[in-house]
């Protein structure tokens, strides 16, 4: 039953019990210096690219960052779990998805959150290196593709544990949740976002895409039945919503992984706290702090986040 019933996450700051101020702190001023990468560009089998951070230390252990919505692999976050991971020694990946990162891909296809197949390019690429322990930690979207992934695919016994953190579970509730309140103002700033690269996509590739469709765009419910779903070969959003929640992938794992998701968090809806599907496994691990807003978890009196902390501990447990 492993549902972790007392987090250890329960007194930030007193600002920081106020879950916008600590989700824009923690997205907008909150700055964290990009690690020294090295980038590769990874040829993928399809005949695009993905570009991969990453910097060795130990040669045998490794983490793999995932990144969130409109992200990329030197978001504030990523850094900060980067360079706490450094400090334990580990190699650090840090993968950008499709038309991230700073450099449009080739080919139409876009991210989305079940793209588990250049996730899984990602791994077989640290794989090839000889790391003995791979462990992947994923952030809201990036958590999504890390639970997929791990409920879909045939994991490679190196490949030790994963930390999902603020991962909307269920989308569709999810995408509900931030049409509501203040949340449209998380809302608007994605679809902005969204309908830049969208724009980029159309003139690339306007038989694919219809640019009079971008203006269309209000919230997440005209980006996937326009885009997302048709572009992946999803019958409608609908569909797309259900076959990538994770919420229905969850009982298929098999490797140890933890879902951190604060009660607080303003893009999760009622149904991204799987604590029945936790309770029933062996594999799948639910920490529901009160606070922490979304992939934020401030501490005091730290530069670093709870969640790269809580990360390691529950890594150090799998060896």
């Amino acid at each position: 039953m492993p549902v972790i019933e007392q987090s250890e996450y329960n007194f930030p700051s007193i600002m920081h019990r106020n879950k916008h101020i600590s989700t824009i702190y923690a997205a907008l001023f909150k700055k964290f210096e990009v690690p020294g990468y090295t980038r590769e560009k990874h040829e993928l089998n399809d005949g695009d690219f993905i570009n991969i951070d990453f910097i060795i230390n130990d040669p045998k252990k490794a983490v793999i960052l995932c990144h969130g919505l409109e992200g990329d692999s030197r978001r504030t976050y990523n850094n900060s779990c980067a360079a706490y991971f450094q400090q334990q020694d580990f190699s650090v990946f840090a993968w950008n998805n499709r038309t991230c990162g700073g450099e449009m891909n080739r080919l139409p296809r876009l991210y989305h959150h079940g793209a588990v197949d250049d996730l899984d390019e990602v791994v077989q690429f640290v794989l090839r290196k000889g790391f003995e322990e791979v462990y992947l930690i994923g952030y809201s979207m990036g958590g999504v593709q890390l639970l997929n992934y791990f409920g879909w695919t045939k994991i490679d016994e190196r490949v030790k544990a994963g930390v999902s953190i603020s991962v909307p579970t269920h989308i569709a509730t999810s995408a509900a949740v931030l049409k509501q309140g203040f949340n449209r103002v998380y809302l608007k700033n994605f679809t902005i976002d969204i309908k830049r690269k969208l724009k980029h996509k159309a003139a690339q590739f306007p038989d694919f895409i219809n640019s009079d469709q971008i203006d269309r765009i209000t919230s997440f419910d005209e980006v996937d039945h326009y885009f997302t779903a048709p572009l992946h070969g999803y019958a409608s959003r609908e569909e797309y919503y259900e076959q990538v929640s994770p919420e229905f992938s969850l009982q298929n794992i098999t490797t140890p992984v933890l879902i951190i998701n604060s009660l607080d968090d303003p893009f999760l809806g009622e149904r991204c706290y799987p604590r029945a599907i936790a309770q029933d496994s062996a594999y799948v691990y639910l920490e529901t702090p009160r606070y922490g807003g979304h992939c934020a978890f401030p501490l005091k009196n730290s530069t670093y986040s709870y969640a790269e902390k809580r990360a390691y501990e529950f890594f150090k447990s799998y060896k």
